[in-house]
């Protein structure tokens, strides 16, 4: 039996999720979590073999949640279930112990499936994702820009390109605005950016946006 604590601070996706679940042979549904701090308490009381993980939650989330959930609970599976498309998230997610990557659009066809695979010791990521930690393996110094940000930056890149303000990013992740500040500008050094406006741009190219299309 798989034990599964399902951690989303939306109500309405919570129950949707455990609906897909409920009957279904060999999974149980062992708790919920509304945010990062009662995640943190789930993994610490233990009873459950695998966390279903929303990135974006209030308190601490995104890839820092996942670190700290490993570095409790190293043998605890994690699957990312997240509105983030792939080509923003999956890989760090992966490098930092989860063990799958699925996106909100595809849970209702996939989440048994992937939670099936898991439960067996294996990794459930796209063909996409595969490619992308295989070359990383073998990338040289010519990695793009935004992949020698840090996750916390990388974090907060996403969301300025999503058009928040420092304020705001600072309210959303519980950090000072002198603290966000400080990332936003190392963000631009690093990116070799002007402005945020050369970051959005960027973002379309790389296709680190949800919206961006190949060669915009």
């Amino acid at each position: 039996m798989t034990r599964v604590v399902v951690a989303d601070d939306h109500a309405i996706v919570r129950e949707g999720l455990k609906r897909i679940l409920d009957g279904q042979e060999g999974i149980a549904i062992a708790g919920e979590a509304t945010n990062g701090h009662e995640v943190l308490e789930r993994v610490r009381a233990g009873g459950f073999d695998l966390l279903l993980l929303d990135l974006s939650m209030p308190g601490k989330s995104g890839i820092e949640l996942i670190r700290q959930v490993k570095a409790e609970s190293p043998k605890l599976r994690v699957l990312v279930l997240t509105m983030h498309e792939e080509d923003q998230y999956a890989v760090r997610a992966i490098r930092a112990g989860a063990s799958g990557y699925l996106t909100k659009e595809s849970a209702t066809a996939q989440l048994v499936s992937a939670i099936r695979r898991i439960a067996d010791g294996r990794l459930y990521i796209s063909p996409n994702v595969a490619e992308q930690l295989a070359l990383d393996v073998h990338a040289g110094g010519d990695e793009t820009p935004h992949k020698h940000l840090s996750d916390r930056e990388f974090e907060i890149f996403n969301l300025l390109v999503a058009g928040r303000s420092v304020s705001d990013i600072a309210g959303q992740l519980h950090l000072s605005v002198k603290t966000v500040s400080t990332h936003k500008t190392r963000i631009l050094q690093k990116m070799n950016a002007g402005s945020v406006a050369d970051l959005v741009r960027y973002a379309i190219q790389h296709r680190l946006t949800p919206d961006a299309t190949p060669g915009a």
